[in-house]
């Protein structure tokens, strides 16, 4: 009987702070659910995104797949509250696990016949490493979806040869808008077409902008992201093909070598196919001559010098990569290059 329980007044909760931010008082004096959301950080400060939650749930109006669902994306991330409300809508079963390895997250998928796995380039690129797929029986898993980050086109194709029966699908979302629908042209193909009810996209200057009815209210502790006209300013670049556009990275995260644009992805995708790399990060340093040079953070399976590393490098990659594309600068480390979130972190 809930009546037995004592209630407690709103009065009675004592957080020892008010909160006096201007969007998050209109937001209370409108009597609107609220979010906040929390960027990963990955290249500065977390910004904080405040969001009325009700025009996030509209388009969760419209009943789709009953899943059995691992939730990857943990619920401080903008994904994973996603994939929350999709199960919840459509009566769908949410798995959870201990740890995000790729050992318990095969063993998941196997256990409860999982049927769609959302995650991240990164920890797609670590289950190829591992080899955990070969211990577990992943026949139930019927699709992969991937975002976050820029999918390495290698990791994309060496999946897909693996597991051809598994619909791979790019998803694409901020924590300042929320998730889009998405259509990847094909499983092994990096072109998508992003969009859909609430959503309005364009390019501008190879940058890719978008207007929707559920971006945030506002940063809580950074300026304003939006054009004078509402558009939220992503900071991607992308190439266009028709209705379909390619992610090619982050513009703060490219490469300018003598004029030459370098995006890390694009490299990073051709070391991970040499043999013995288990990751691989790249980044700009400055050069006093042509601006900037490529540097790559490896990663290797093997106990090979440096010296014999850079040659096996330069050898693979000379009919692979453009001169200018190829690292002049290469560090060997033991660490992994990704942080909580499974996310690619280029700076150190």
């Amino acid at each position: 009987d809930l009546h037995s329980f004592p209630t407690r007044r709103s009065s009675d909760l004592h957080i020892g702070h008010t909160a006096t931010h201007e969007l998050i008082t209109e937001l209370k004096r409108q009597g609107a659910p609220g979010l906040i959301l929390f960027s990963s950080g990955s290249t500065g400060k977390s910004k904080a995104a405040l969001h009325d939650i009700l025009p996030m749930l509209e388009k969760f109006k419209v009943p789709r797949h009953t899943l059995r669902t691992i939730t990857f994306l943990l619920f401080d991330h903008i994904g994973g509250f996603n994939t929350l409300l999709y199960n919840l809508s459509n009566a769908g079963c949410v798995v959870t696990v201990q740890d995000r390895s790729p050992e318990t997250i095969c063993r998941a998928i196997q256990q409860h016949k999982v049927q769609l796995l959302p995650t991240s380039p990164t920890f797609i690129n670590l289950l190829l490493v591992s080899e955990a797929y070969r211990r577990f029986d992943l026949g139930s898993l019927q699709t992969v979806t991937y975002g976050t980050e820029v999918m390495p086109e290698s990791t994309l194709k060496r999946f897909h040869a693996l597991y051809p029966q598994i619909k791979l699908q790019q998803t694409y979302g901020l924590s300042e808008v929320g998730i889009l629908r998405s259509k990847s042209k094909s499983s092994d193909s990096l072109w998508v077409k992003v969009g859909g009810e609430g959503f309005e996209t364009r390019v501008v200057d190879g940058l890719l902008e978008i207007k929707a009815k559920s971006a945030m209210r506002g940063y809580l502790n950074a300026p304003s992201p939006f054009t004078a006209d509402g558009w939220f300013m992503t900071g991607d670049a992308v190439e266009v093909d028709g209705e379909y556009i390619k992610i090619m990275g982050r513009k703060s995260e490219l490469i300018n070598v003598g004029g030459e644009k370098v995006y890390p992805a694009e490299v990073e995708s051709v070391l991970q196919l040499m043999d013995g790399v288990e990751d691989v990060a790249v980044r700009g340093e400055p050069h006093p001559i042509t601006g900037n040079l490529v540097f790559a953070r490896v990663k290797l399976a093997t106990d090979e010098s440096l010296s014999d590393f850079r040659k096996r490098m330069h050898a693979f990659c000379k009919d692979k990569l453009a001169r200018f594309m190829i690292p002049q600068k290469v560090e060997l480390v033991e660490s992994s290059m990704h942080g909580e979130r499974f996310k690619k972190m280029r700076k150190q």
